[in-house]
């Protein structure tokens, strides 16, 4: 997934909050399971391929604490128990370990977030070309491959590990291997064992930017030719033509993440007409959004990104005095808002990449680890091990900041979600995680 860090900063107005309380964790683990799989897995060498989540990027960053607590690595420490070797994380140095930055909770005011950016022991050696950050370099050998913003549709171009390519795959990367694409560089470490997750910023970068496309490719809704292509031939490198085991995991729905359903039509509209009253003004009943189809009043089956609270542009007048989003002849940008048409694209798109997942799983007997389902399930909100979680912003435990994201909550119950599938497709007994041992987002 992509990083949300620069948005994401302001007194967000629209959002009240309160802490969730917890319960004591009751931790089902591992029972042996009737082995489904002509060959029981190989945990001696286990390698992990995916994006951010895989990274364990949170609070719109990658920092040290994220990755040292990113699912891969709490897989990792329940593996070694059933043969798992040593698992190695690029991680950032402790006196670089705020890597490329992120945001913290600063204060609630009034029940109210206010974020600021954390700027200081980054792991920025320079700029790019492009005058973006390039990170400290980390060459050794690793076993968590996770790269933030890698999508299946660049899995194969030559360099995208260059300055100008993503800075996160250059940080990896020797100086003179600036052409080896992602697909060369994970499937060249000997593994006996892989977990798979990408292909969600397929449609991330598409739902998260309101349906817009940007010209550097990381916004655009994946073809579905292109991605079963390039999913098929990873996994067919990965299992060595079904030889070697492993887990891929499902697309979640990327229109339930809180960075979209935070701040709704009626949040607005409420804050509108607080402002309008306060200024002897008349009440505001519609918002007018940009769509392709055009102008239209904004319905609830609209999703405002999170970004858009405090933007400060609702209500402001143009140079004909009309207000900001509430009227016709000045209404709010595609950019700020997911319309309906394009919720339902995505939600389509997204079935169609989850089932090509599903079946090159079944086509390569792997354990297939239900992430869309589980995410789902979050979104309408359910007790886990005694703990209230759900997508709401802040108070629900399992986003963080960034909207996006996992909380370390987060990513140990993601974990799970892989351990039991590789429970129940190989016969291995991997103790879950305890969750209930990790923190949603940090208060202040």
């Amino acid at each position: 997934m992509k990083r949300f860090r620069k948005n994401i900063k302001l007194y967000i107005s629209l959002i009240s909050c309160g802490i969730a309380a917890s319960c004591a964790p009751k931790i089902d683990n591992a029972k042996p399971i009737e082995n489904t799989s002509a060959s029981k897995a190989d945990f001696s060498k286990y390698i992990a391929i995916g994006n951010s989540l895989t990274a364990g990027f949170a609070d719109g960053g990658l920092y040290l604490e994220g990755q040292q607590l990113a699912f891969p690595v709490m897989i990792a420490e329940k593996m070694k128990a059933q043969g798992g070797g040593e698992f190695k994380s690029p991680f950032f140095t402790e006196s670089q370990s705020n890597g490329s930055g992120y945001i913290r909770l600063k204060a609630l005011v009034n029940g109210q977030p206010v974020t600021e950016e954390v700027t200081d022991k980054l792991a920025v050696r320079g700029l790019s070309p492009l005058d973006k950050p390039l990170y400290t370099k980390y060459t050794d050998e690793i076993n968590n491959l996770g790269v933030p913003g890698m999508r299946l549709d660049m899995v194969d171009l030559k360099g995208l590990g260059s300055p100008l390519g993503n800075a996160y795959f250059e940080r990896l990367l020797p100086d003179d291997a600036a052409t080896t694409t992602y697909r060369q560089f994970a499937t060249s470490k000997n593994h006996t064992f892989f977990s798979f997750s990408l292909g969600n910023n397929d449609a991330l970068g598409y739902a998260t930017n309101g349906g817009v496309v940007k010209p550097d490719g990381t916004s655009t809704l994946t073809d579905i030719v292109k991605f079963e292509t390039n999913l098929k031939a990873f996994i067919k490198d990965l299992t060595g033509n079904k030889q070697k085991k492993g887990v891929i995991a499902t697309i979640p729905d990327v229109s339930a993440v809180p960075f979209l359903t935070t701040v709704t039509r009626q949040a607005l509209l409420q804050a509108a007409n607080t402002a309008s009253a306060a200024q002897g003004g008349p009440p505001v009943e519609a918002l007018f959004i940009t769509t392709k189809a055009g102008t239209r009043p904004a319905t609830d089956n609209d999703l405002f990104v999170l970004p858009f609270a405090s933007s400060g542009l609702l209500g402001k007048l143009n140079d004909q005095n009309i207000p900001y989003g509430l009227h016709p002849y000045n209404p709010i940008e595609s950019q700020y808002v997911l319309d309906e048409t394009e919720v339902a694209e995505v939600k389509t798109r997204i079935d169609q990449y989850n089932n090509m997942i599903r079946e090159v799983a079944k086509d390569n007997d792997l354990a297939l680890a239900d992430i869309h389902a589980f995410l789902n399930k979050v979104k309408n909100g359910y007790v886990y091990n005694g703990v209230i979680i759900s997508n709401k912003y802040i108070t629900g435990n399992v986003f963080s900041l960034d909207g996006v994201h996992l909380t370390p909550m987060g990513y140990a119950i993601m974990a799970n979600i892989f351990i039991e599938a590789i429970n129940a497709k190989y016969g291995s007994q991997l103790d879950k995680v305890d969750a209930m041992k990790y923190r949603g987002v940090k208060m202040p």
